[in-house]
């Protein structure tokens, strides 16, 4: 099982989805790496060398932000937009949508499970 960037990639599959197991790389730079190292995309991770290995860890640390720097980098900057009190960091601190979605009739997945409040009861005058 190859350790790159701190993670362990699962060996029996392919190396262009087996980086994607690394956070920080995704669809389009598992393909990258591939290309950009000569490694075929199609090839089992396990078939990897100990000097493909090396220098996947170095183009790595190069040219991606992967792992605890990215989480990290991640936080911080949701954290600046907070202490700011920008629009965006207030959506985040109520656990709202951020990006212009309505919320009346969706936004299930941020607000969580329905809170059911007491409707008001209408009343009727007599005459």
């Amino acid at each position: 099982m190859p350790r790159i960037a701190g993670v362990d990639v699962p060996p029996n599959k392919a190396c262009k989805i087996a980086f994607r197991y690394i956070y920080g790389i995704g669809p389009k730079g598992a393909l990258d790496l591939c290309e950009e190292l000569g490694i075929e995309p199609d090839r089992k991770s396990r078939d990897l060398t100990d000097e493909e290995v090396t220098r996947l860890n170095g183009f790595i640390d190069r040219k991606f932000m992967v792992e605890g720097q990215l989480r990290r980098s991640i936080t911080q900057n949701l954290a600046r937009l907070k202490n700011i009190r920008c629009y965006r960091g207030i959506r985040h601190i109520r656990s709202l949508p951020c990006r212009g979605q309505g919320t009346q009739s969706n936004a299930r997945t941020r607000k969580g499970k329905k809170k059911t409040v007491a409707g008001k009861k209408s009343v009727k005058q007599m005459r």
